[in-house]
């Protein structure tokens, strides 16, 4: 028999999630970015599926270990290797632990017999008979209309009174409008998951669909708090400024790391239930660990609201393509490694570091540059951001041909 988990004191905050009986943990533990063997995330080259079980797992029981309450995974995360992967870990002691969250792939749904084959499917590959959270993945126009045509929402309570879900809800990637079309659609929701961020606050579904969520008595889940870890990283002069003026001013008695004032801006928020991150090495898990054991509502004073929005108005002055490589827009067809070419191009433009990102470009295989795009569409649909990715691959293109 296995030995029992250690049980850990811990300071993680707990917080209101809409009207159910639950307080989940500020942070919550994504598995869509988990380590894999053989290179970091971050390589362009690198088997996703194949995951650094030892190293992935630790995170995550490190995590649970101090209070994280909250796991969420996806059938199609680290190309279906997340599920099974996550079963595993929540071995020993753990699954009981926590409430898991996975999510229907609704794109893939072409009869109503696919919802049973896919939860049926995903209860295996977890190790578990109930799925506390379970989500329609990624909704947006077109894939809204598909699964409700097929009829979702009847599956959906069905699952619920036969136990196989305890709670319904959906991720949403799309304009304000249709988010609220389908909160409207049904009282069946309790939760729902959305992108939320300072850079993100005027966006869709943005601060109308977290108030409006809020106002149903929905739970919210907020995902790419750090907008997709661009927030986190080395930042550009002038926002290196703009927080070293913070420091000098002593805003809350210590320096924040960017990464901390991207997720007080969203914990500050009491609508939001809880902040997932989807953490690739053990110090982000101790890092997000120790920083939501701070968190707290109404944290953030006005001074430091107004710095955060002059650093993002920076940061928009600076960055031309608004990817956060979710990387749903890849396989492309013809082989262009859609996320890497913008993260370089985008780099380019924020550090200014040409003969830099030359090198960095020069390192995507050559199959995988922009120059080898034909326009043929197949991205512009999966692109949450809307981005407009054939006309940005021409201007990446001509970018890297002129600076060569």
């Amino acid at each position: 028999m296995a030995a029992a988990p250690r049980e850990w004191r811990t300071s993680l905050q707990y917080r209101d999630f809409g009207k159910l009986d639950f307080k989940p943990s500020a942070l919550g533990f994504g598995a869509m970015r988990l380590p894999i063997e053989r290179g970091g995330s971050s390589d362009a080259k690198a088997d996703f599926s194949k995951i650094d079980y030892p190293l992935a797992t630790r995170m995550l029981r490190y995590a649970i270990d101090h209070g994280v309450n909250y796991v969420d995974t996806a059938y199609y995360y680290h190309e279906g290797a997340g599920e099974p992967w996550m079963g595993e870990a929540l071995k020993d002691g753990y699954r009981e632990r926590v409430r898991l969250a996975t999510k229907l792939p609704a794109w893939k749904c072409e009869t109503s017999a696919d919802f049973d084959r896919f939860l049926d499917d995903q209860r295996q590959r977890l190790q578990t008979a109930t799925i506390d959270f379970y989500l329609l993945h990624s909704l947006s126009r077109k894939t809204w209309d598909k699964v409700h045509d097929l009829g979702v929402l009847a599956w959906g309570e069905r699952a619920l009174a036969d136990g196989r879900i305890k709670h319904f809800g959906f991720s949403f990637h799309d304009e304000y409008p249709v988010f609220h079309e389908i909160l409207e659609a049904t009282d069946v929701w309790s939760f729902c998951q959305i992108q939320y961020n300072y850079m993100d606050e005027d966006g869709d579904p943005g601060r109308r669909g977290l108030n409006d969520a809020a106002e149903r008595g929905l739970g919210v889940v907020i995902m790419e708090p750090i907008r997709g870890g661009m927030l986190a990283k080395r930042p550009p002069r002038q926002v290196a400024e703009i927080w070293r003026q913070a420091e000098a001013t002593g805003f809350d008695g210590k320096p924040r790391t960017p990464a901390q004032w991207a997720l007080d801006w969203v914990w500050d928020q009491p609508e939001v239930g809880l902040v997932l991150s989807g953490m690739s090495t053990m110090e982000q898990v101790e890092q997000n660990v120790a920083a939501a054991s701070e968190s707290a509502i109404g944290k953030l004073t006005a001074a430091e609201k107004v710095l955060i929005t002059r650093v993002r108005d920076t940061y928009r002055e600076l960055t031309p393509i608004g990817c956060t490589a979710c990387k749903y827009c890849v396989p492309c067809p013809i082989g262009v490694d859609i996320p890497e070419v913008f993260r370089v191009y985008n780099e380019a433009m924020i550090y200014g570091d040409h003969d830099l990102s030359r090198m960095y470009y020069g390192w995507i295989d050559e199959n995988g540059r922009a120059d080898r795009c034909t326009e043929c569409g197949n991205c512009l649909e999966k692109c949450p951001q809307k981005i407009a990715i054939p006309d940005w691959m021409k201007t990446v293109a001509e970018f890297f041909d002129a600076s060569a």
